[in-house]
């Protein structure tokens, strides 16, 4: 039985998280947090305390952040800037390598380009800067992002501008499911 985890914010909470497990099927067992990773810094902080035993003796973890490090918040500043991000995402892939045989990080899926707070230019700024840096250090990438904005319309929801409509999060799982597989 391989052991996976899913880490990430609201995309794999409530989007392709609950999906995945049925898609790998009974060789798998899939732990993933309850809670939304939120944040860069939030998740980093969780793999130190809350998630830490949800970690050990792992095959494979799949986990994103972004969608809450690119905001905009309402000083007109972003919520974490580009360089921290970029340091706490090695950080958070040291410790996720220490727990795992493979570690796959999926990008930041895009919005609906009428968010008021996140923009896309933003997302493939960030995407741009720490895929390069997680693929030196062997981290294995899952490009959500292009799968998700190759049909914007049909992936992303309209009430929220953000999340995943359930064409968006069946085929982020499908791909989940299967950057998994090939991680092995």
């Amino acid at each position: 039985m391989k052991k996976v985890v899913l880490l990430g914010d609201s995309i794999r909470q409530m989007g392709y998280g609950p999906k995945v497990p049925a898609l790998l099927g009974d060789g798998y067992d899939v732990w993933q947090p309850p809670e939304n990773g939120r944040y860069c810094v939030f998740t980093l902080h969780c793999l130190s305390y809350e998630w830490r035993d949800g970690l050990r003796a792992t095959d494979v973890i799949h986990w994103n952040n972004g969608l809450w490090d690119v905001k905009f918040l309402a000083d007109g500043m972003q919520f974490i800037p580009l360089d921290v991000y970029v340091r706490t995402m090695l950080r958070i892939a040291d410790v996720l390598q220490k727990n795992a045989k493979k570690v796959i990080f999926a990008t930041t899926t895009p919005v609906n380009p009428a968010h008021t707070t996140i923009f896309n230019a933003d997302i493939e700024r960030y995407n741009g800067a720490v895929v390069p840096v997680l693929r030196e250090k062997g981290v294995l990438i899952s490009d959500l992002y292009s799968l998700m904005a190759a049909d914007i319309d049909r992936f992303i929801r309209k009430d929220d501008n953000i999340h995943l409509t359930e064409d968006g999060a069946a085929v982020c799982a499908a791909a989940v499911a299967d950057a998994i597989r090939r991680a092995e």
